[in-house]
């Protein structure tokens, strides 16, 4: 065997071992990156309607529109006042709904974001205009505005 194949061999087998190690170390570590899902209980991920000055969603926008006319939805964090930014307690997104079906969704950067998002939407129907928005420490909050659409 010439010495080119031996090192051949030798990176052959190295990079067999490591994979092999990854694969027994992956079997036995708990995976601790696997999500929201796994870390909080059923209380805690269920979204907040209740009022809360720093977290609940302000939704602005006009209480009568025309079917399939743009008009805008402005939604900020904080009714009672502005919800701060910073890298340790943010928003992480902001998402709008009419009545189960979401329209759109903004996600927030912490300390260059402030939570505030203006949508512009055109509706075909009437019904429950909501905003949902999740903090970085807590379950979502929800606000809802009734909207109605006219021909």
């Amino acid at each position: 065997m010439t010495s080119s194949h031996r090192e051949w061999l030798v990176a052959a087998i190295v990079v067999l071992g490591l994979a092999l190690g990854q694969i027994v170390i992956a079997k036995l570590t708990p995976r601790v990156w696997a999500g929201q899902a796994e870390q909080f209980t059923p209380e805690f991920k269920e979204v907040r309607k209740s009022f809360d000055a720093k977290h609940t969603p302000k939704i602005v926008a006009p209480d009568t529109v025309k079917r399939g006319q743009w008009f805008d939805v402005t939604v900020s964090v904080g009714s009672g006042g502005e919800h701060p930014a910073l890298s340790e307690h943010f928003i992480r997104y902001i998402a709008l709904y009419i009545n189960t079906s979401e329209i759109s969704r903004v996600y927030l950067h912490p300390v260059y974001s402030f939570p505030k998002v203006t949508f512009t939407i055109a509706l075909d129907e009437g019904g429950s205009l909501r905003a949902l928005e999740e903090p970085n420490h807590s379950a979502a909050w929800e606000a809802a505005k009734k909207i109605t659409v006219v021909p």
